[in-house]
């Protein structure tokens, strides 16, 4: 699947004018990444999370403006957001609350193969899992930058960290993963070496 960044402008001017037409083809190329974004925060219910993200965006957008680039940032911080409200809430009933880790995310992630994630090849669901084996700053800064497409900048703001901080998280969770046997022998097989991962950090 071909990346649509870049390539929405034209969707999000006419999205803000009222346009469903618009509005359904940001909703297409965005909610895949909100979701997995989402289930890497330990969103137990990250359709409902995207859910209340996205109506959000659809009260406020007449008053967004900015470019494409800008939409991602500010879409991906309202969804970050409502996931610590979402959070929040669960931890006011723990009754109702799920177990929240790495065999919570892999149970609850589906098996749909993502060709943008940084592992190329692996499925949502492992994709999840080792992003859950890192820090919560690590994996958030990781997801930011390549499940959501956002720079280094970009992720400090939506994050409200320097970018300093970011990078060095953003270091840090891309080399974890890069030390990986599991990523390890993917790179190997996609002939790829960690030097892609140390490009993501850039």
């Amino acid at each position: 699947m071909a990346s649509d960044f870049g390539v929405l402008d034209d969707a999000l001017s006419r999205a803000s004018s009222g346009d469903e037409t618009g509005f359904l083809q940001l909703w297409r190329s965005m909610q895949p990444r909100l979701l997995r974004f989402l289930r890497v925060l330990g969103c137990v219910d990250a359709e409902d999370v995207a859910s209340e993200t996205w109506l959000q965006v659809v009260r406020d957008l007449h008053r967004f403006s900015g470019n494409e680039e800008d939409f991602r940032r500010w879409l991906f911080t309202i969804g970050r957001h409502r996931a610590i409200d979402a959070a929040r809430a669960s931890r006011r009933r723990p009754a109702a609350s799920a177990p929240v880790g790495a065999e919570a995310l892999t149970s609850i992630a589906d098996t749909q193969q993502v060709e943008d994630q940084v592992l190329d090849g692996l499925s949502v669901s492992a994709a999840i899992g080792l992003l859950a084996g890192l820090s919560r700053d690590q994996a958030e800064a990781v997801a930011l930058r390549v499940i959501a497409g956002l720079d280094t900048q970009a992720v400090a703001q939506v994050l409200g960290k320097s970018t300093g901080a970011v990078r060095v998280a953003l270091h840090r969770g891309l080399r974890a993963l890069a030390g990986d046997p599991a990523v390890r022998a993917l790179a190997a097989a996609a002939g790829t070496g960690s030097q892609a991962f140390e490009e993501v950090d850039s």
